[in-house]
């Protein structure tokens, strides 16, 4: 999407498509200053009758040699931000993808496991749905950050306590060869 026009009034007129009826934001490395102002637009316009949804709120994505690039959850805010109201959040760790998938394929939480590598998203919403959790400490959280929340008395940082954890998925190879 490119500004139509030198200044903000050409960009509050360019048309805008009347089906439109929802704002998803998600993951996008051509985010920009024109797709904000779009976003807000159609936000503005629909007002409440017209959805805003993100993806995650991820904030940061590790790479390797321990740098990081922005995450999904920088765009989101910078969404809600201008559109003065709260995304609904639709991926982790929201439960709503996950009931999704319960009532699609019929899955018993009892025998499920949640394996990821962030206590905020992964975890978290393993534990909210009842789930076996499995950290791996080859992203985001560490094992230092699961013992202060395993030693608070605060409910919502023990919600971000795995069940179990391992050092990289890989170390789960030789079970699932059996």
């Amino acid at each position: 999407a490119a500004l139509p026009g030198p200044s903000p009034a050409d960009w509050a007129q360019a048309p805008l498509d009347p089906a439109v009826r929802a704002v998803l934001v998600g993951f996008d490395e051509h985010f920009s200053y024109a797709k904000l102002c779009q976003a807000l637009r159609y936000l503005l316009r629909g007002g409440p009758d017209c959805l805003l949804v993100g993806t995650n709120r991820d904030n940061r994505l590790p790479l390797e040699g321990g740098t990081a690039i922005p995450g999904t959850g920088c765009l989101v805010k910078a969404v809600e931000t201008a559109a003065q109201r709260e995304a609904f959040i639709i991926g982790k760790p929201s439960r709503y993808m996950f009931d999704c998938v319960v009532n699609e394929f019929n899955i018993d939480p009892a025998r499920t496991i949640m394996v990821g590598d962030r206590l905020d998203t992964d975890i978290l919403m393993g534990n909210s749905c009842g789930l076996t959790t499995l950290l791996t400490l080859t992203g985001v959280s560490t094992l230092d950050e699961v013992k202060g929340h395993q030693e608070s008395d605060c409910p919502t940082r023990q919600s971000l306590v795995p069940d179990y954890y391992v050092d990289s998925i890989a170390d789960l190879l030789p079970a699932l060869g059996d």
